[in-house]
């Protein structure tokens, strides 16, 4: 996107890391080369028939290939036919000309009761020089279809390498934002657009009526798969089509398609459907547009049927390929002015959400804001960062005392430590003790005082936290913490409680206290049998953090066995107690499992 984003966050390796297989050598599996078996890969020169006016391959035929490796993938995984239920963002680094290769490789990350993840990478590849770079990657999920058996249970995907690893644990936490997505967006929309006020009033001004598009297609047998199903990539392409079509009745220019934020399908569309797609400017910002998009069916003489509906971010590059400046639009009453609104808010939730959730941890500065705009992504931030922590295979054995561990890790120059123990209290015990830091000052002798700032929903917890001073004359220190609690998806996820530093407008630094900051940190609680539960605890070491447990990484000092072997007693002393939790952490647990079933 064009708009300049605030110097923000951070976060995990995904799919954008993955190395191109063609070119580096597979993974060994005890001594033996590994290719996961569910990968699919598809390779397609961009032919002209492929290509728009400007020599470029249409995002709408890479959708359809996308989506068609895609539902390959998971049909190897299920074994049988598969419908596309959603995308997640997707967002287009380069455009790709005549005559390059368009690599795509499909994978399943993760497969849960029905539904499966499948992670797309696409690259291009130049064959006259050689070299390749990576053009968009992305999540879809699809669905398994229902057999004369009856409902599909998808087998369980087994990673072996230290990626897929990562990537199976990250998909459960993609998974429950898009379950929440739909829900929290409107909420965000709702509250944000009150705030914007009337829409701006200019006099050279488009009618937003000017872009209007509406087109019906027939869908074909070519257009469907053997179940008769319209393939959500044909979906996605002609939904591309009027999209672009709108957005060039703005700019009298061809635009070039930057993103598609994340949707799901409402319902299918089936061979013989008259497929009506709807599209319109909804505002236009100083480089970009947002174009919103509908696609509805019918046969006969039904009524229309809601098939889809995306928002798509465009711009129009100039000859030094750099985005040129838009007119302004002017909205219809009413709906066009509610479009408008909401197409500002959906901005600034777009901007939060791909520089949150898409950012290298090395890119960081420690501390982030924290609001309710931006809450859903810090926490899948927080937890995600955490879980890449537990899948890393580098870590050192540096001391151990009475079956107490403490390991480190370097990695792109930062130092990471993690402490291991076992307990004779049950996993989900142990869970609730240690996901409420006010009791930590019980066991935990760097914790002085313990605050809760706010409790921002079921799984968000916001602290205030002071420590004693590391030094005889120094100052204690402070502070802000958000913490992310989350329960196994299945059994073979642990129980987490994440932690990360984040800032409040309501707690600025005191000149009573050094603020400290920390990057990532939090506890992994796996239960190994109904009474005995592995802790695992994890922080990536930053300035605030090093002068508690230098000794120990030195090996000077055991600091760290007692404190673990004080936390070891506490959860011991208060295995069979009631832990109190907030009235909508209860609900949450009644809730749970029929939230997170699969259609």
């Amino acid at each position: 996107m064009s708009v300049s984003p605030p110097a923000l966050t951070f976060l995990p390796v995904t799919m954008s890391d993955w190395k191109d297989p063609d070119n580096v050598p597979d993974p060994q599996i005890n001594g033996e080369s590994y290719r996961n078996p569910t990968e699919v890969k598809m390779s397609q020169i961009v032919l002209p028939c492929h290509a728009n006016h400007c020599g470029e391959l249409s995002v709408g035929q890479l959708l359809k290939w996308m989506d068609s490796t895609a539902c390959l993938s998971a049909e190897r995984h299920a074994g049988c036919s598969c419908i596309t239920a959603s995308v997640d963002d997707i967002h287009f680094e380069h455009t790709i000309g005549v005559g390059k290769v368009v690599n795509i490789i499909a994978k399943v990350n993760r497969a849960f009761t029905s539904s499966m993840e499948v992670g797309i990478l696409v690259t291009c590849e130049d064959l006259y020089t050689d070299k390749q770079w990576k053009v968009c990657h992305a999540f879809a999920t699809f669905v398994a279809r229902r057999t004369e058996a009856g409902k599909v249970q998808l087998k369980q995907v087994m990673p072996h390498t230290q990626m897929e690893q990562m990537e199976y644990s990250l998909a459960a936490e993609r998974r429950r934002m898009r379950l929440i997505h739909a829900e929290i967006i409107t909420d965000l929309l709702s509250s944000s657009t009150a705030q914007l006020g009337e829409c701006q009033e200019y006099e050279d001004a488009v009618p937003a009526e000017r872009t209007r598009v509406e087109s019906v297609e027939l869908v074909l047998p070519p257009h469907a798969n053997h179940q008769v199903s319209t393939f959500g990539g044909q979906i996605m392409a002609w939904m591309e089509n009027v999209a672009t079509i709108a957005a060039c009745r703005l700019c009298n220019a061809h635009p070039t398609l930057r993103t598609i934020d994340m949707f799901h399908f409402r319902g299918p569309s089936h061979i013989g459907d008259r497929l009506v797609l709807k599209a319109i400017v909804n505002n236009a910002f100083k480089h970009s547009m947002e174009v919103g998009v509908c696609a509805e069916a019918y046969q006969g003489g039904e009524p229309l049927r809601h098939i889809n509906s995306a928002f798509m971010t465009f711009e129009v590059l100039d000859s030094d390929r750099k985005p040129r400046t838009l007119p302004r639009i002017r909205p219809e009453p009413v709906d066009g002015k509610r479009r408008y609104q909401e197409a500002v808010a959906r901005k600034k939730i777009r901007l939060d959400r791909k520089y949150i959730m898409s950012c290298k941890q090395t890119q960081v500065p420690l501390s982030v804001p924290w609001d309710q705009s931006n809450q859903m992504y810090l926490s899948y931030n927080n937890v995600s960062a955490l879980k890449l922590m537990d899948a890393r295979n580098n870590w050192v054995l540096t001391s151990e005392k009475n079956k107490v561990r403490l390991y480190t890790s370097e990695e792109n120059q930062m130092l990471c430590f993690k402490v291991e123990m076992h307990v004779s209290v049950p996993a989900e015990q142990t869970f609730h003790l240690l996901s409420d830091l006010r009791r930590r000052k019980e066991w935990d002798q760097h914790y002085e005082e313990c605050e809760l700032i706010n409790q921002a929903d079921e799984e968000d917890t916001l602290y205030r936290v002071t420590t004693p001073s590391a030094s005889k004359w120094g100052k204690g220190m402070e502070f802000i913490l958000l913490a992310s609690r989350r329960k196994p998806c299945d059994a073979r996820d642990p129980y987490l409680i994440a932690l990360r530093s984040v800032t409040l407008p309501t707690h600025p630094p005191t000149e009573d206290y050094t603020r400290g900051e920390v990057l990532c940190a939090g506890f992994t609680i796996w239960e190994e049998s109904s009474s005995v539960t592995k802790i695992t605890y994890y922080n990536q070491a930053t300035p605030g953090v090093l002068p508690y447990i230098s000794t120990d990484i030195a090996g000077l000092s055991s600091s760290f066995y007692s404190a673990f072997s004080a936390c070891s007693h506490f959860l011991e002393a208060n295995k069979d107690s009631l832990v109190a939790l907030p009235l909508s952490t209860l609900q949450l647990d009644s809730t749970t499992t029929a939230s997170t079933q699969e259609e």
